[in-house]
């Protein structure tokens, strides 16, 4: 039986009236898919319920932060207990230092730490405080890369390896975007230009160490070795971009997977268990030059609030106390993704699949993904069409080819079997 759209649509066409486009974030208006978006009421472990009572599994986990599932029982009782001491203050809470205090134990190259209210605070203010420490204008991102909705970080490459950024977004000034080189990813020669090019001039380099936002992608052998030393060889700063990774792909995210140091450090997501926040931190000689210590200046009213921290910190506990989640993990995910790529290879549909721990991807082309250019060569129509597919079946998927899904703890082996059912039917459509 089809699934039902009639309340969803509703909504939608109310919401277009007062919300542009309908929504507060554009990949939930479904433009890259087709179809009518499903308005969500409810979550419960891997289940996801719409306005019109259709039931689906999800592998969205609100774009990664709910690897305990929806509506986890210590996480939501930690909230429940928070919001009646009080929603927010505007003041510090012992909840904070708590969270801090198990963020830091986490992350030995995190010496100090700031709160903030999302990952694009996280990275904007790490890249003013890159610049203040080193006094040098320009920064490096890569293609494919998302650091949030910063003007200096919505830049796309030029023409050349390591021309200025143009701005990818209306309303960003040319004078912002031209201290963005916006390089291809997983290139170290291209990186190696830049610095030569820019001599002294780089404050610093933010990189996702494995992309979600063009799919997943991870980094090839040595790249992340290379940019590190790349950066202290030319005094420049590494800033790695865990707003996706953090307590994702490992407990200390991809710096421990990787065997990285970096220099600063941007958390968000699955530290606010699913409420909005984001973190940035890393050595004290550099974190002790944010007011009110130093001339950095940053602030915000919600940074910090309890329900938040109270939402995190259980989510932080519970997965230090369980450690053998990660090893679950990486084989349950690995099951998944290799039994719906071997479905596409019987259906004779072209299929390249990414994966890291419980982040993955599946490209419809035969090609490997390893950069934003590759990536852009998969079919994105059929991809469109098999989302739909899939949706009608009951199985929720990130509703764009360059978005990666991710896989929580409370999925089981009989969902597994059940999407790559969903996902064998889905093919045949193809």
């Amino acid at each position: 039986m089809p699934r039902k759209t009639e309340l969803s649509r509703k909504l939608q066409q109310r919401a277009e009236k007062v919300i542009p486009g309908g929504v507060d974030s554009p990949v939930r208006a479904f433009r890259a898919v087709g179809g009518d978006p499903p308005w969500i009421v409810r979550g419960n472990g891997t289940l996801l319920w719409d306005a019109d009572g259709n039931q689906y599994l999800d592998y969205v986990g609100s774009w990664g932060p709910l690897i305990l599932g929806h509506a986890h029982p210590e996480v939501t009782r930690a909230i429940e207990a928070a919001a009646r001491s009080g929603a927010s203050f505007g003041a510090s809470t012992p909840l904070e230092l708590e969270l801090a205090e198990a963020v830091v134990a986490a992350f030995p190259v995190i010496e100090k730490l700031r709160f903030v209210s999302s990952g694009t605070e996280a990275t904007m203010s790490a890249i003013r405080l890159a610049r203040a420490h080193t006094s040098r204008k320009y920064i490096v991102k890569f293609e494919g890369c998302y650091h949030g909705h910063a003007d200096s970080l919505l830049v796309k490459a030029g023409s050349g390896v390591a021309t200025l950024g143009i701005p990818g977004s209306a309303g960003v000034l040319d004078e912002l975007a031209q201290f963005t080189l916006a390089l291809p990813y997983n290139n170290v020669a291209a990186v190696e230009q830049a610095f030569a090019k820019f001599k002294d001039q780089i404050a610093c380099v933010i990189v996702e160490p494995v992309v979600g936002n063009m799919g997943c992608v991870p980094p090839v052998a040595g790249y992340l070795e290379a940019l590190r030393a790349i950066t202290k060889n030319a005094g420049a700063l590494l800033i790695l971009d865990e707003v996706m990774t953090g307590f994702r792909v490992a407990f200390g995210g991809a710096q421990q997977l990787y065997g990285i140091t970096p220099d600063l450090t941007t958390l968000g997501k699955i530290i606010g268990g699913g409420l909005p926040v984001g973190a940035y931190g890393g050595r004290a000689e550099i974190m002790d030059k944010v007011a009110p210590l130093g001339p950095v200046y940053q602030a915000g009213t919600l940074s910090g609030n309890p329900l938040a921290m109270a939402a995190g910190l259980a989510t932080l506990k519970h997965l230090r106390a369980h450690p053998e989640i990660y090893t679950r993990l990486e084989s349950l995910a690995g099951v998944l993704v290799e039994k719906v790529s071997a479905a596409a290879e019987a259906a004779g549909v072209k299929l390249t699949a990414n994966r890291v721990g419980s982040m993955f991807t599946w490209f419809f082309q035969s090609g490997k993904v390893s950069d934003w250019d590759s990536a852009a060569k998969s079919d994105t129509a059929a991809f469109g069409k098999w989302h739909r597919a899939m949706l009608e079946r009951g199985v929720y998927l990130p509703p764009s080819q360059y978005e990666a899904a991710f896989l929580s703890n409370a999925h089981t082996e009989d969902d597994v079997r059940e999407t790559v059912e969903a996902a064998r039917e889905s093919f045949k459509s193809l």
